[in-house]
C-alpha cells in the first residue's frame, strides 16, 4: 500500500530542491528522516516535513496497522518547476534585467516493502502459536 504527499509552490529553485531529493530517493523512511534532519541545505527542512506528512497519510490509509511491522521506503520523489515570479532590476544606461524567482512542486510516494496481507498472515500465525 502506498501513500502520497505533495508540496506545492515552495519558493526554492527546483535545481536546489532536486539536490536534496536525490539524497533520499529509495531510502527507508527512518534513514531518510535522519539524513534530512542533519543535511545543512535549506531545502531539507520542507522535505523532512513532507516525508512525515506522507507517513501520516500512510497511517490514515492503514488504520490499526503497526508502523514498525511495515518497512516503509521512499518509492518515488520528484521535483517539478512551479510558478515563476518575474521582476525587473535596473541595469546601466536605463536598461532593465529580468529576475526570475523560481518555485517548485515536490511529490513523494512512500510504500511498504512488505505487503499488508503478508504482515496480517504473520500476525495470525503468531497469535495461533500463543
Amino acid at each position: 500500500m502506498e501513500a502520497v504527499a505533495k508540496l506545492k509552490n515552495h519558493p526554492t529553485s527546483p535545481r536546489k530542491m532536486r539536490l536534496v531529493a536525490d539524497l533520499v530517493r529509495g531510502m527507508d523512511v527512518d534513514k531518510a528522516l535522519g539524513v534530512l534532519k542533519f543535511t545543512r541545505k535549506h531545502a531539507s527542512r520542507p522535505l523532512e516535513k513532507l516525508v512525515l506528512s506522507a507517513v501520516a497519510n500512510w497511517e490514515a490509509k492503514n488504520p490499526g496497522e503497526n508502523l514498525d511491522d511495515h518497512q516503509l521506503y521512499v518509492k518515488t520523489i520528484f521535483v517539478d518547476g512551479g510558478r515563476m515570479l518575474k521582476r525587473l532590476r535596473p541595469a546601466p544606461y536605463g536598461r532593465a534585467h529580468r529576475i526570475r524567482k523560481r518555485s517548485n512542486h515536490v511529490t513523494i510516494v512512500i510504500e511498504s516493502r512488505t505487503p499488508v496481507a503478508e504482515v496480517e498472515a504473520v500476525a495470525e500465525i503468531q497469535e495461533s502459536e500463543i
